[in-house]
């Protein structure tokens, strides 16, 4: 996740100093799970690099690793932090996910506290073609195919057995792992196809059914401004959107254009650039939601409802989130968002990683495809599987995705996973519960709470199902590290 991630398609725009308007609404829905507010600063984290096969699954595949144009080999990285670990104590991993890792991950919060107890050894994974982990020399279709789940489990598998051989006392240790968002469903699959490995697992916000028409996400999101921003605030929202569909269809496109200061390019004619715009407002809005911490929801409504009629409100904050990325006019077009789709550099945005695993893995396109979300009618999930067939070839038909989201759940099990030892949490505002196990005899739904926020220390302001939760995994982990 990060699934998890949602998926804000609407990516990146052109040229804008401050880091574009799809680019840091992206990042904020794919980004790294908060790091705890209390670290451990004296701690020294290992930044080491560990060499992984390019393709588990393929004997005739020998390569390793590489950078650039030169024979040297590019591991895998992941941080370790020992300043707890004694020989022969567990060992405790935190799965990267479509994100850069950062030391910060393994230096506070309830993993280390858990660790603290435990004596653990704590590392940090990251996961290929994120970050710093560069299989190949570039994102190109021929050298992204490399980049799935399964070889991404395949390489924690390697890792761990590894890790076990050569570090000190580690041969007989258990291990634990633990993930959110897209990290967090790695965790339940691993256990699935690795269960010897690892003795548990903790999956914060883990969605495990793939779903091409991923409607479920903006139906929570709106549930979740209506719960904590008010039904007024969920009603302008949804006046406000309409009525700029409604100016589109009727010819006043041009006002659409002034009032929200978009770039030339854009066409309100073209279906796909009226779907990139409308998709990329609804994703601002998944951002606010998905992110949530107290009071965030609400006070996005109260300057919502401080314009002065549903279309102003809207517009007026969404104009101060367009302007936080620079620029006299934002180019929200299609042809702005798949011009960059198509570079392969890696350039610090994933965006082309993910949606590469989203058209051959999982789907998960948080489409406009109900009527029971404010976000109007104007991103079916034609435009994503386009993006598909437009970014990485013709073959990415609906049928070829359906049907790779089938294989996916075929293979893991969907929402029957079928693993032990798994302890999974969810929040209950999170929109990415909809794809995830909510049956509470099965998982943790902790009210008023966002996407992968129970990895904080227990603490006085946690909520009583907050701190039960915490309390629980401690439990478990006691249990499977006998």
């Amino acid at each position: 996740m990060k699934l998890w991630l949602g998926i804000s398609l609407a990516l990146l725009a052109l040229g804008q100093t401050h880091g574009s308007i799809f680019e840091r609404t992206f990042k904020r829905i794919h980004e790294e799970p908060p790091l705890s507010t209390i670290q451990n600063r004296a701690d020294v984290v290992q930044t080491l690099w560990i060499e992984q096969k390019l393709d588990h699954f393929d004997p005739a595949e020998t390569r390793t690793w590489q950078m650039n144009n030169i024979r040297i080999n590019l591991f895998q990285r992941y941080m370790l932090n020992d300043a707890l670990y004694k020989s022969g104590a567990p060992l405790f991993i935190y799965l990267g996910g479509e994100w850069e890792i950062s030391s910060g991950r393994i230096t506070g919060g309830h993993l280390y506290d858990m660790a603290k107890e435990h004596n653990a050894l704590l590392a940090y994974t990251e996961h290929r073609y994120y970050g710093q982990s560069k299989p190949l020399p570039d994102l190109s279709n021929e050298n992204i195919k490399y980049l799935s789940v399964n070889q991404s489990l395949a390489d924690l598998a390697y890792f761990i057995n590894t890790i076990k051989q050569n570090h000190e006392g580690l041969s007989e240790s258990k291990v634990i792992i633990v993930g959110g968002s897209y990290s967090a469903t790695m965790v339940t699959w691993f256990k699935k196809l690795y269960p010897d490995l690892v003795a548990g697992g903790w999956a914060s916000s883990a969605p495990l059914f793939a779903k091409v028409n991923f409607v479920e996400y903006k139906e929570v999101t709106g549930q979740s401004i209506q719960q904590m921003g008010g039904s007024d605030c969920y009603k302008r929202i949804e006046n406000g959107i309409a009525e700029m569909e409604s100016m589109i269809a009727t010819k006043r496109g041009a006002e659409v254009k002034a009032i929200l200061k978009l770039c030339e390019p854009f066409d309100v004619y073209s279906d796909l650039d009226v779907w990139t715009l409308f998709s990329e407002i609804s994703d601002i809005f998944a951002g606010v939601v998905q992110t949530h911490n107290a009071g965030q929801i609400e006070g996005v409504c109260q300057k919502i409802m401080a314009g002065s009629n549903d279309l102003n409100g809207v517009a007026g904050y969404l104009l101060d989130v367009f302007a936080e990325s620079g620029g006299k006019c934002y180019d929200l077009s299609y042809d702005a968002i798949t011009g960059l789709l198509l570079d392969t550099n890696y350039n610090g945005n994933i965006m082309r990683q993910w949606m590469f695993q989203t058209c051959n893995e999982y789907g998960w396109y948080q489409t406009s495809g109900s009527t029971a979300q404010p976000f109007g009618t104007k991103f079916p999930v034609t435009y994503y599987t386009t993006m598909c067939a437009d970014l990485y070839g013709s073959q990415y038909s609906n049928e070829f995705i359906s049907n790779q989201v089938s294989i996916t759940n075929q293979f893991f099990g969907g929402l029957s996973p079928g693993v032990e030892n798994v302890y999974l949490t969810h929040g209950q505002l999170d929109p990415w519960r909809a794809m995830g196990i909510q049956d509470e005899s099965q998982a943790t739904i902790i009210p008023e709470h966002a996407h992968c926020k129970d990895f904080n220390s227990i603490s006085s302001s946690d909520t009583a199902e907050m701190k039960a939760s915490k309390e629980r995994i401690a439990e478990l982990v006691r249990e499977w590290v006998k």
